[in-house]
């Protein structure tokens, strides 16, 4: 049975007691200043029991204790030690300087909307308050494994954050990345080979194997990527698991360098010079970068101009102006939805004769010439 009844405290104090039997049989209670509070809250609680998504206040966790039981789920899952830094990261830099000490039946989503504006204000960045509320939402669902939530706030909220940055990526231009190839020699060449003309993950190049270079057919299986520990594992997505076509400057390029190439138990494309697994930032530091000095591919600073990632990018425009189908694009690029290989690069998905031509219609609908 649920009531409110007014009740005088030892301190002299008049609060009134909302009080319910929770679905276990137990009977709960909450003290409020103001009886129309204390009715409205025992309504909410009655509704969210009749649907079974009510949690005690008193038995709910923290924010900080189900986030570490969140990471420890994530190390029993097996998930890469980067992606659980990473997921560390956004709990105590993000999350619990904010909401820490919040119990999770204390956050509906109008808190957690509260918590993205404070984040904001903080100075976090949109994609920044993005991925923390998604690990939020995280928290939320293993709590609700465990049986110590029975709601996910996060659950289709929208943050409306403020996005007012290009969201196209930046594309190097043909004749850039022809300067780069041509100033390119060795290894960093056949690596940007496969960069640019396969569109593999800085990660997947680093990971790649010989065993996966298959000449005879003529394609490259993507089965396994490096993090950033160095580590060798499995993709991040079955996405991600693909054959993409090789070009024959790569095919010859690889040929040539697998002649070369050091040795390794791993039997990797592009290793060490001891057979390892090599590290990004020397790819960067010692291939990408000083080549594209040397080209003269630089910002205003004379620095080099473009991240890897940027290879993939330009892969990605050179298969949409090939014509390529959208569908096949996505699959060749590892993206787990058509609507992330659109989201990226759907402004490059266009036919600018008909777009004029539709503007030429739309001014003789309206002007009649």
């Amino acid at each position: 049975m649920a009531t409110v009844r007014k009740r005088k405290l030892p301190s002299g104090l008049i609060r009134w007691q909302a009080s319910y039997i929770d679905g276990a049989g137990k009977r709960r209670a909450k003290l409020f200043e103001r009886k129309g509070d204390a009715e409205a809250w025992l309504t909410d609680t009655k509704h969210d029991l009749i649907r079974g998504l009510h949690t005690p206040t008193s038995a709910s966790p923290t924010v900080n204790e189900a986030g570490a039981l969140w990471l420890k789920r994530c190390h029993e899952k097996g998930l890469e030690a980067a992606t659980i830094k990473g997921y560390e990261e956004h709990l105590n830099l993000h999350i619990a300087p904010f909401i820490g000490a919040k119990k999770l039946a204390e956050l509906p989503a109008p808190a957690i909307s509260a918590f993205a504006d404070r984040l904001r204000e903080a100075g976090r960045s949109s994609e920044m308050i993005r991925r923390a509320v998604r690990s939020l939402g995280s928290i939320f669902r293993e709590a609700q494994r465990r049986g110590m939530s029975s709601f996910d706030p996060t659950a289709g909220l929208d943050l409306d954050l403020p996005d007012r940055d290009d969201p196209r990526p930046v594309i190097p231009s043909k004749a850039e990345l022809q300067a780069i190839i041509s100033a390119a020699s060795g290894r960093w060449r056949t690596l940007l080979l496969v960069a640019v003309f396969c569109g593999l993950r800085a990660s997947e190049l680093r990971g790649l194997r010989w065993p996966d270079v298959d000449f005879e057919a003529r394609e490259i299986n993507v089965s396994q990527r490096a993090d950033m520990l160095h580590k060798i594992g499995r993709l991040k997505s079955k996405a991600g698991y693909r054959s993409v076509p090789m070009a024959p400057i790569v095919l010859n390029g690889l040929r040539e360098w697998k002649l070369i190439c050091p040795k390794g138990e791993l039997d990797l494309v592009f290793p060490t010079g001891a057979g390892g697994v090599e590290s990004h930032s020397n790819i960067m530091q010692r291939g990408f970068q000083p080549l594209q000095v040397a080209a003269g591919i630089v910002d205003e600073t004379g620095a080099a101009k473009y991240g890897l990632h940027a290879l993939r990018h330009a892969c990605a425009s050179l298969w949409i102006e090939q014509g390529m189908n959208p569908k096949r694009i996505q699959k060749l690029m590892g993206h787990s939805s058509i609507q992330m290989t659109f989201d990226r690069y759907g402004h490059l998905f266009k036919d600018s004769g008909a777009d004029q031509r539709a503007a030429e219609d739309i001014q003789a609908r309206l002007l009649g010439s």
